[in-house]
Parts: structure tokens; sequence; C-alpha cells
């Protein structure tokens, strides 16, 4: 189908039919061709560029996670540090209180205070290491001297503590100070 067009000719001002043929069907399949590849072109930049932005946001987000898991353990870590610290300090008055009390020594008032320091400790977090009977733990007990045990079944245990050993959590803040029963032993 052709289609007349009229068409000026500027120096001549004269009008002028010219005669459009329509394209070729191969024509028209090659620019529908050509335009579908751009299009794939770009959707495949597209997706790449997606691809890039969700792993930068991937990896961003796991950088968030760990700051604050590493954030959160350090929190805890100088809590920790803090509450030792304070134990540290109030633990050479509360073992002279301990001893006082042990030989009778200690006015009613004193008791008392001594009271309020083990449910400081307490509060804190404190557990006491070292009774008698239980089985001699290196990791959280000193020797100190040997008794002769009855039995193999008090073999290594202690038979005494000369001073009450202290930890938070898992954390040793002093060993308890004992006497080991050793069987067979003279």
């Amino acid at each position: 189908m052709d289609e007349r067009v009229e068409q000026r000719d500027p120096e001549s001002d004269e009008k002028e039919d010219v005669t459009i043929e329509p394209e070729s069907e191969e024509g028209v399949e090659e620019k529908v061709g050509n335009k579908i590849a751009k299009m794939r072109d770009e959707l495949a930049a597209c997706r790449k560029e997606k691809q890039e932005y969700m792993d930068g946001w991937q990896r961003a987000k796991a950088d968030y996670v760990n700051l604050l898991k590493r954030t959160e353990e350090g929190a805890k870590t100088s809590e920790l540090r803090g509450k030792i610290k304070a134990v540290e300090t109030l633990l050479p008055a509360f073992d002279a209180l301990e001893r006082a009390k042990e030989h009778g020594e200690i006015p009613e008032g004193f008791l008392a205070i001594a009271k309020q320091i083990e449910n400081a400790f307490a509060t804190l977090g404190l557990d006491e290491i070292g009774k008698i009977g239980e089985k001699f733990d290196p990791t959280v007990h000193e020797a100190f001297a040997q008794d002769v045990a009855e039995s193999i079944e008090t073999d290594n245990t202690v038979t005494a503590v000369l001073e009450k050993g202290w930890k938070i959590d898992d954390k040793i803040i002093r060993p308890a100070k004992v006497r080991v029963g050793m069987f067979g032993t003279s």
C-alpha cells in the first residue's frame, strides 16, 4: 500500500508529491528484533545492577548484625569486669569479718554488715567455691595441705576450707584454699 504525501521544496516553494513505499516485512522484523535485543540487554543490565545492590545490602545487614553481637558481648564483658573489680575490692573486708565471726570476736552490728555484704555478693551473681566433702578440683581449689583420708571414698576430697573461693558465672575470681584428704598416705 503506497502512501502519497505532499512535500514542499524549500528552495522553490513548490509542492511536490512524494510516494512513500511501506517497509518490507523483513525490515520491520529486523527493527523489532533489534528493539527486543536492546530491551533484553537493558533488562540483563538491570538484573545485574539489582543483584549488586542486593549483595551490598546483604553484606551491610550481616555487618550490622555482627556489630550488634560484638557490642552486646562487649557490654557483657564490661559488666563482668566491673562486678569482678567490685568483689575483689570487698573481699578482704569480707574475709576479715568471716574470720572474726568464726572466732566469736564480732559484735552484733558487724554481723549485720557481713550479712549485707553476702546479700550484695548474691545480687552480683557471686557463688561460693569450696565445701568440705567435695572432690578436689585444681581449677577451683588451691591445695595448701594434705590430711589422711579414712577410706578410698574420701580420697582426693576437701577436708577443710581455709579460705572460701569465689566465682561469677564460669569466671573464677579466687580459688578456694583447702586441705585435701589422701587415702593411703602416712
